[in-house]
C-alpha cells in the first residue's frame, strides 16, 4: 500500500470518528437547542429572517429547498410559511425528532431525513436552493459537503450559506440567560472545542476560503461578510460577536 493510499485511510478513518463525536454531541444538545430556536422564532428575529431569506430567493413561485442541518427546524418553518416545499436534513435523530414537532406545531409542512451533509442521498440536480447556518464549521470535510450541495442543484439553482469563522473562537460557559449559550454544561463547551479544534475547516479563514472553493466548482459567488445587523434583531437574546457572513453561490 503506497503513502497515498494509506493517508486517504488515515483520514476516512479520522473523519469518521469525528462523524460519530458531532452527531453525539448534537444529539445531546438537541433539546436546549430546539428552546432556544424556538424563541429565536418567537421573537423579532423570526421576521427579520423571513424578510432576508425572502429578498434573496427572489421567488415568484414555490422553490424546492433542501435545508441541510435542520437543525431544530428554524429555516424549515421559516422557508415554509413562504409557501416552499422545504426538504430538511440532520445527522442527529434527536434534532430531526426536534424538528418534526416544531415544524408540526408550527403549522407548516416539510420532510425531514437522517442524512450526513457530506453524502447526500438524493439524485443529481433535484433542488432550486441548499441552504444552511452554522453548519459548515462543524463538518469535518467541507469541500465534499460544497460538491454535494452544488451536485443537487438545479442548473441556476443558488446556495446559501450563514456561518462564522469559529475556527478563532474559543468557547466558554455562558451565565447570562440572555445569551444563546447559556446553561450548557462544562463537559460540553470542552468538548466542542476539542471537536472544532480537530476540523481542517478551523484552520482557513472565512469566508474568503469558502468563496474560493465554491469557485472553484464553477459557482457564481456574492459574499456578505457580516448580516448579523440585519438578522440578529432580538435584544433579549446575546448572540456570537463574531461576523454571521453570507454567501449567496449561483450554479
Amino acid at each position: 500500500m503506497n503513502n497515498n493510499m494509506q493517508q486517504e485511510i488515515f483520514t476516512y478513518d479520522q473523519d469518521a470518528v469525528l462523524t460519530d463525536l458531532i452527531e453525539a454531541y448534537w444529539d445531546e444538545r438537541s433539546r436546549d437547542f430546539s428552546r432556544l430556536r424556538l424563541k429565536e422564532l418567537a421573537g423579532p428575529c423570526a421576521a427579520a429572517w423571513r424578510s432576508y431569506l425572502a429578498e434573496k430567493l427572489a421567488a415568484a413561485a414555490s422553490l424546492k429547498i433542501l435545508d441541510v442541518g435542520t437543525g431544530a427546524g428554524f429555516f424549515a418553518i421559516l422557508l415554509g410559511s413562504l409557501g416552499h416545499q422545504v426538504t430538511g436534513i440532520d445527522m442527529s435523530a434527536d434534532m430531526l425528532h426536534q424538528a418534526k414537532q416544531n415544524v408540526l406545531a408550527a403549522g407548516c409542512r416539510a420532510e425531514f431525513h437522517k442524512m450526513n451533509a457530506q453524502a447526500l442521498d438524493f439524485d443529481d440536480e433535484v433542488f432550486d436552493v441548499v441552504i444552511s447556518r452554522n453548519l459548515t464549521w462543524t463538518l469535518p470535510d467541507v469541500m465534499q459537503a460544497y460538491r454535494e450541495w452544488q451536485r443537487v442543484l438545479k442548473p441556476g439553482g443558488r446556495l446559501l450559506n450563514f456561518d462564522s469563522d469559529y475556527g478563532l473562537m474559543t468557547f466558554s460557559r455562558k451565565e447570562d440567560q440572555a445569551d444563546v449559550h447559556a446553561n450548557i454544561r462544562q463537559e460540553l463547551v470542552t468538548e466542542c472545542n476539542d471537536i472544532k479544534d480537530e476540523l481542517r475547516i478551523s484552520s482557513h479563514r472565512r469566508p474568503a476560503w469558502d468563496a474560493e472553493f465554491l469557485r472553484s466548482l464553477g459557482m457564481k459567488v456574492t459574499l456578505e461578510e457580516d448580516i448579523a445587523p440585519r438578522v440578529r434583531v432580538d435584544a433579549a437574546m446575546k448572540f456570537d460577536t463574531l461576523p454571521l457572513f453570507g454567501i449567496i453561490a449561483s450554479k
